[in-house]
C-alpha cells in the first residue's frame, strides 16, 4: 500500500455500509420516539382540587390554567385566603401535569435519556411558576 492512500477491499465497504445503515436506523428510531413523546405531551393535562373541595384547577400541557372552578362556599373566605388557595391548588395541578409528563417520557424516550432529562427539567420548572414567596 502506498503511503497516504487508503485501500479498501469489499469486506471493508460492506462493514462501512452496515455501519451507516445501523446509524441511520438508530436516528430514525430516536426520531420516532421523540415524535411519540411530542404527541403524548401535547395531550396531557393536570388537575387538582383543594383539600376542602372549594377550589379546582386544571392546567393544559403548557402549564397555563385551562379551567378554574370555585364552589359557592368560597364566598365565606377572604379574598387573600381565596387567592392563596387558588395558587396552592394551581401548584398541585402543575405537579400532576409533571407526573403525566414523567409517565410519557418513561414510556417513550426513557427518563434517563438526554431528551427525557430535558423534558422533565422543563416540566419541573413549570411547577414552581404559580407560587408566590
Amino acid at each position: 500500500m502506498r503511503q497516504g492512500v487508503l485501500m479498501f477491499d469489499g469486506r471493508d465497504l460492506d462493514a462501512a455500509d452496515r455501519w451507516v445503515d445501523d446509524w441511520q436506523s438508530g436516528i430514525e428510531r430516536e426520531a420516532a420516539k421523540a415524535q411519540a413523546l411530542a404527541d403524548r405531551l401535547a395531550g396531557i393535562s393536570g388537575r387538582a382540587r383543594s383539600a376542602d373541595g372549594l377550589v379546582e384547577v386544571a392546567v393544559g400541557a403548557s402549564g397555563a390554567i385551562a379551567d378554574l372552578w370555585l364552589a359557592e362556599g368560597i364566598r365565606a373566605r377572604s379574598a387573600q385566603r381565596t387567592a392563596q388557595e387558588i395558587l396552592t391548588t394551581l401548584a398541585a395541578a402543575k405537579a400532576a401535569l409533571a407526573e403525566q409528563a414523567a409517565i410519557a417520557v418513561a414510556e417513550t424516550v426513557g427518563a434517563e435519556s438526554a431528551t427525557g432529562h430535558a423534558v422533565l427539567a422543563a416540566f419541573s420548572a413549570r411547577e414552581g411558576g404559580g407560587e408566590r414567596g
